[in-house]
């Protein structure tokens, strides 16, 4: 089955790839399959807003996207597991960046298998984590385009044993 791509370009205009640069951050959407098949993601809290969402944060120098997404997953779930390669799609939403300003960012989305939690990590006891089936998770969140990307998860992700080593 070939696996589509979501793009949002909601209130970002018309696609304007190497013209002006936006701020780019990568992000990861950790899940799992239950016993009855079940696709179920994990969202987190931000830690200054409180809203659910998925880890994600700026690019990391010298790694590659979809490896800047498992860190973010690492550092704020404690998730480890197996990231595809390619984004399953992207959105956008408002950063309030530290200054104060804030700044529109598009946010590529990286699939995260989860295999496993640490007992430890960076920012434990920052933020609140849970599992949430696909339609509980879309109506949690509230940027648009990452509720769509929920809503269709189960059509993005590859199938079962799709990405054995």
């Amino acid at each position: 089955m070939a696996r589509r791509h979501i793009r949002d370009d909601s209130k970002g205009g018309a696609s304007k790839r190497g013209t002006a640069k936006r701020p780019i951050q990568y992000a990861a959407v950790p899940y799992r399959r239950t016993e009855d098949g079940v696709t179920e993601v994990m969202l987190l809290t931000s830690r200054e807003t409180r809203r659910w969402v998925i880890p994600k944060g700026w690019p990391i120098r010298g790694a590659k996207p979809h490896a800047s997404a498992a860190r973010e997953a690492l550092e704020e779930a404690g998730l480890i597991g197996r990231t595809g390669t390619e984004a399953i799609g992207s959105y956008r939403y408002d950063k309030r960046l530290k200054n104060g300003v804030e700044t529109r960012c598009k946010v590529e989305v990286f699939p995260l298998e989860v295999e496993g939690q640490r007992k430890r990590w960076r920012e434990k006891g920052q933020r609140k984590l849970r599992w949430f089936t696909l339609l509980d998770a879309a109506q949690a969140v509230q940027e648009p385009g990452l509720r769509k990307l929920l809503r269709q998860l189960d059509t993005l992700l590859p199938d079962e044993g799709d990405e054995e080593e």
